[in-house]
């Protein structure tokens, strides 16, 4: 690749490419801006066309043109190298010897998504229904449906691929794309499609929300080699300018709420598409801001979501705080829908997240009992531990400790106590492996029972799993269900069902004889805890 990066640096200028993102004036040999981070109060962003580099002396960055797009689109190299050989026209197929076959795949899945995304956004403005669905029901304008895209994938299951083989694509090319089903038809029927488009402005993949009732509500595109949703923030490519003007980020739970927020003039607002946030999500935000805020349902999955966040955030470093003011609204959309400048002012009013999760805990607990105290106390020292500066956590402690009514020594003394025996469960712990084959059993089972549960319609039988949230896991028990399911038999799929249900539990006894017999193992033979435990393996050998 480095003969790649030499071509891109022979046609282009690093004043050009900077000159993107930031308002350059001369200087004597060389150019000065404002920082495109918004650090300085004063122009301190150097540019020197002689020896093609830049540096922020405000943010303490600098290098080439390539780190630089890094740097400002919070993206990897590869995408960096891409996006700038894109610019230069430079064909990186030529320099990629063994990657040669990988890059044309992804210039072919790219082009397959910007067709498909051209022809649903035609099938939109064809179908009067939909067209109400998106204008009316969801409030959104034409600038809206243009800026994100905004089409609708037909119900015919084999629309779009008559289309694109018509063009000269093959089922590999858009299996590669993730256009494909498992049955080679459309992977999107009857949906609103709104595309994942990456910082560089080209369509990756979709996500597609249903029109009338069903599951999923959200089906995603899987992961390919375009895709990748541990990476990918919906909504950066059209915020990231807004972020960097006004130097601060607004991450929401659901893209809809983004796409809203947009619409109501705070451009600043992203989301995670179908996946719970990553650290790279939290990296390559932290790259565009230091100003990150949290958007978050206030119930317990969005006090889950925070608590993730903070942990993540804790051991990168990062600050973040929480805006939680929706005027009764249960999430950015709704009141949005309500009253767009409500939205506008809620967003400048953001709080410390440690001390949003802090007051959620009191809200939760009897602090005048003391069974509440010990909840408390539990989960506010869990948190805390994930503040990296003394002095903050100190501070912290003291206002937990005086809300406990305690000496703040009693509670750092508390905290002491949890982290030996958390360390000693750890090494409990890693003595006592459950092993992968067992796992992967009880994974099965559990994905066909949840299959029949979702998408099977079956109420009959009590199947006691949770149904997920994730919309890309909903999408593969979708595909799962249509694997194994759809040519049976309604009448069959109970019995299915109980055959499974039998197999999981007895899967699940098995699980928990294996745990209680290492358990017994390191127990002594002579102790009570021995006979109880011996006692609960033999009453699940008779179940």
């Amino acid at each position: 690749m480095q003969d790649a990066k030499e071509e891109i640096r022979s046609r282009l200028s690093v004043e050009d490419v900077v000159g993107q993102y930031v308002e350059l004036k001369r200087a004597g040999r060389n150019l000065k801006g404002r920082s495109p981070w918004g650090v300085d109060k004063t122009p301190s962003f150097m540019v020197s066309p002689e020896k093609g580099i830049w540096h922020d002396f405000s943010a303490n960055k600098g290098g080439d043109i390539f780190t630089f797009v890094m740097e400002v689109e919070g993206i990897g190299f590869r995408d960096a190298l891409e996006k700038l050989a894109g610019q230069a026209g430079v064909d990186l197929s030529k320099y990629s010897g063994g990657d040669k076959k990988v890059a044309q795949k992804k210039a072919r899945a790219r082009e397959a998504l910007a067709l498909a995304t051209r022809y649903y956004q035609a099938c939109l403005m064809r179908n009067k229904s939909v067209c109400e669905y998106v204008f009316y029901k969801r409030n959104m304008n034409r600038g809206t449906v243009r800026e994100f895209k905004i089409g609708y994938a037909p119900a015919d299951g084999k629309a779009l691929t008559k289309v694109l083989k018509r063009r000269g694509f093959s089922d590999e090319e858009l299996e590669t794309a993730g256009l494909l089903n498992r049955f080679k038809g459309d992977m999107f029927r009857d949906r609103m499609m709104v595309p994942f488009i990456d910082t560089t402005g080209g369509v990756i993949g979709f996500t597609a929300r249903i029109l009338g009732k069903g599951e999923p509500k959200y089906l995603n595109t899987p992961e390919t080699l375009l895709f990748n949703k541990s990476r990918f923030i919906f909504g950066l490519c059209q915020a990231k300018d807004a972020i960097r003007r006004s130097g601060y980020v607004v991450i929401v739970e659901g893209n809809m709420d983004v796409i809203s927020s947009h619409q109501a003039g705070v451009r600043e607002a992203v989301a995670t598409s179908g996946t719970a946030m990553t650290e790279q999500h939290l990296k390559a935000l932290a790259n565009l801001t230091s100003d990150i805020r949290l958007a978050y349902d206030g119930d317990d999955a969005g006090v889950r979501a925070t608590e993730r966040a903070i942990m993540m955030a804790g051991d990168l470093g990062i600050d973040l705080t929480v805006i939680s003011d929706y005027h009764g609204a249960k999430d950015p959309d709704e009141l949005i829908q309500k009253d767009p400048k409500l939205w506008q002012v809620a967003v400048t009013k953001n709080t410390p997240a440690m001390e949003w999760l802090l007051k959620k805990y009191e809200e939760s607990v009897d602090l005048s009992s003391a069974v509440g105290k010990r909840k408390y106390s539990d989960v506010a020292l869990k948190m805390l531990g994930y503040i990296k500066d003394e002095i903050e956590r100190a501070s912290y402690e003291e206002k937990v400790a005086k809300k406990l009514n305690v000496d703040v020594e009693i509670l750092r003394e508390k905290d002491d106590r949890l982290k030996k025996k958390l360390e000693q469960s750890n090494r409990k712990h890693m003595k006592k492996p459950i092993t992968e084959v067992q796992d992967n059993i009880i994974k099965k089972l559990e994905d066909s029972l949840l299959a029949l549960k979702v998408f099977g319609g079956i109420t009959t039988v009590q199947i006691p799993i949770e149904i997920p949230e994730d919309d890309a896991r909903l999408g593969e028990l979708e595909l799962i269900y249509a694997a194994e399911y759809e040519n049976t038999a309604s009448q069959d799929l109970e019995g299915e069902a109980k055959e499974l249900l039998a197999r999981y539990k007895d899967e699940i006894r098995k699980q928990k004889i294996d745990e209680l017999n290492k358990k017994l193992a390191e127990i002594d033979e002579d102790s009570d805890e021995y006979g109880m435990v011996l006692r609960e393996i033999r009453d699940l050998q008779k179940t």
